[in-house]
C-alpha cells in the first residue's frame, strides 16, 4: 500500500471533509436531522459555519492547512465542553467522533492538501 499513499490520503482528506460537511448542514439547516432543541445558539452559529464552510475547503483541498487546524481546534473545543466533563473515556462521554475528528485534522493540517486538491493544482501551475 506504500504506493498508494498519495491516493489514500487523498481520499481520506476527501472523505472526511464530506462527513464533516453533514454537522454543519444539520446545525444550519436542520438536515439530514433536526439539532436538539436544548443546543445553545452560539454551537449553532459558529460550529455549523465551521463544519459547513471548513468540510468543504478540506474537501476540496482550498486553504488546508489552515482551515484543517482551525476545524482540528474546534473539535477539541467540542469535546471538552460537551463531552469531557462527562467521564475521561470517549467511548463512555460519547465524544469519540469528536477526539477522532480533532486528530484527523491535526493530521491534515500537518500534511497539507496532497494530490487531487486545488491547493495542488495551484502549486504546480
Amino acid at each position: 500500500m506504500k504506493g498508494f499513499h498519495p491516493q489514500t490520503y487523498a481520499l481520506m482528506r476527501i472523505v472526511v471533509g464530506f462527513l464533516f460537511i453533514w454537522h454543519g448542514t444539520q446545525k444550519l439547516f436542520g438536515f439530514p436531522t433536526a439539532m436538539p432543541m436544548e443546543v445553545p445558539g452560539f454551537i449553532i452559529y459558529v460550529a455549523g459555519p465551521i463544519e459547513l464552510i471548513g468540510g468543504f475547503l478540506v474537501m476540496i483541498g482550498l486553504f488546508t492547512r489552515w482551515t484543517a487546524f482551525l476545524c482540528s481546534g474546534l473539535m477539541a473545543a467540542a469535546y471538552w465542553m460537551a463531552h469531557g466533563t462527562k467521564a475521561l473515556f470517549p467511548l463512555l462521554n460519547g465524544g469519540e467522533l469528536a477526539a477522532l475528528y480533532c486528530f484527523v485534522f491535526l493530521f491534515i493540517s500537518a500534511q497539507g492538501s496532497g494530490i487531487w486538491s486545488v491547493d495542488g493544482s495551484r502549486e504546480s501551475v
